[in-house]
């Protein structure tokens, strides 16, 4: 079982920048997992925002693209999520998860990140 818990989130006027963190415990091996941050806005399905592989290899949604960016750091446990120019559509409930061989999957409770003037 791995344990995740986000920080950072909070409301923010468009055109803001918040910065996401996934923490995960230290007993585990955090290098062996890929890492990814979901995001769900009410009334609609959870959707893939970034991603980041164990070898670092980074994918975005476009609607995020040029806009957020995701980093790990294998030594602290963490994965962040870099959000700048924030809009309203941003506003969501926002998820890590950590896979291995993508049959494993561990999910965080989630942030609230909210976009509005």
């Amino acid at each position: 079982q791995v344990q995740l818990m986000e920080s950072g989130g909070g409301m923010v006027q468009p055109g803001g920048s918040l910065r996401l963190s996934c923490a995960a415990a230290s007993t585990i091996d955090f290098s062996i997992y890929d890492m990814a941050w979901y995001r769900q806005a009410p009334g609609k399905e959870r959707e893939l925002v970034a991603s980041i592989t164990r070898g670092r290899s980074t994918n975005y949604a476009d609607s995020v693209k040029g806009r957020f960016t995701i980093s790990r750091d294998n030594a602290e446990n963490m994965v962040s999520l870099q959000m700048n120019s924030l809009k309203p559509e941003d506003t969501a409930v926002y998820y890590c998860k950590a896979s291995f061989q993508s049959r494993y999957n561990y999910w965080g409770q989630g942030t609230q990140v909210t976009v509005s003037s």
